[in-house]
């Protein structure tokens, strides 16, 4: 079994980290790199920056801050947010990000992550999936950050990626997002029993419990976690040590 990661995720809107719930009422808490750089020296396994207002303006404009936080941060770097062209996924890598994710320009053009895994890797191309509960066990996808409906079902949309060519999924619960009250465990489990390729599970983490219930429940390959870090509720290393002693494997 691979050991299990935690990744930090930073939502950045002009220059600054901002944090909400369900993806609105955004407020500025800190700087990306600054950020970055606290949660790279405390031990964490990978960092995704997403830009939060690129459905504006059609463009990541992340560049300049992945570029920064390479010099300093020596793990795997994922960048998302306005990612369109093959261009932007170029873009992205010689800033420095290890990988690309991927939602908006996936759902209007499916062709475009197959292209995309094609070109770069399937190791490169995360499918970043926003998921809203309709009914029970049925969850509908969104995109331009959390805006707008697709009437994707979001279980059939994971299987179509993984047949697309992504290597991972981003997988994020738009309803417990931003809220601190735990992870949608059902909505990872019936993605999980349908695809296998990784899952990266956002959206919810508000202690520790929280991620040891979702990976003793649903068999997530991450964790991505933003408000428990940015407001230091938890720290990187006593989430990974709990973790551990719970029998659950985790990189340390």
């Amino acid at each position: 079994m691979n050991k299990k990661r935690l990744i930090g995720r930073i939502d950045v809107k002009n220059e600054h980290v901002i944090k909400g719930i369900h993806l609105e009422g955004l407020r500025k808490v800190g700087n990306p790199n600054d950020f970055a750089k606290k949660y790279y020296d405390d031990g964490i396994d990978e960092i995704i920056f997403m830009d939060a207002v690129a459905a504006y303006y059609d463009r990541n404009s992340l560049s300049h801050i992945i570029e920064k936080a390479c010099e300093c941060i020596f793990v795997p770097i994922t960048v998302g947010g306005g990612i369109r062209t093959i261009a932007d996924i170029k873009n992205a890598l010689n800033s420095g990000a290890d990988k690309v994710a991927i939602n908006t320009q996936a759902i209007h053009n499916p062709s475009f992550i197959t292209e995309a895994s094609r070109i770069f890797g399937s190791q490169c191309i995360v499918a970043s999936i926003v998921a809203k509960k309709v009914m029970d066990n049925s969850w509908e996808a969104y995109i331009e950050n959390g805006r707008e409906p697709t009437g994707k079902n979001v279980v059939e949309w994971a299987q179509e990626l993984q047949k697309l060519g992504a290597g991972e999924i981003m997988l994020t619960s738009l309803d417990h997002e931003g809220t601190k009250r735990g992870f949608e465990v059902n909505l990872y489990q019936a993605v999980i029993n349908k695809i296998n390729i990784p899952i990266i599970a956002s959206g919810g983490m508000g202690t520790t419990n929280d991620a040891i219930n979702l990976l003793n429940n649903a068999n997530v390959d991450a964790v991505a976690v933003a408000s428990v870090l940015h407001y230091n509720l938890e720290s990187i290393s006593t989430i990974k040590k709990e973790i551990k002693v719970n029998n659950i494997k985790i990189r340390i």
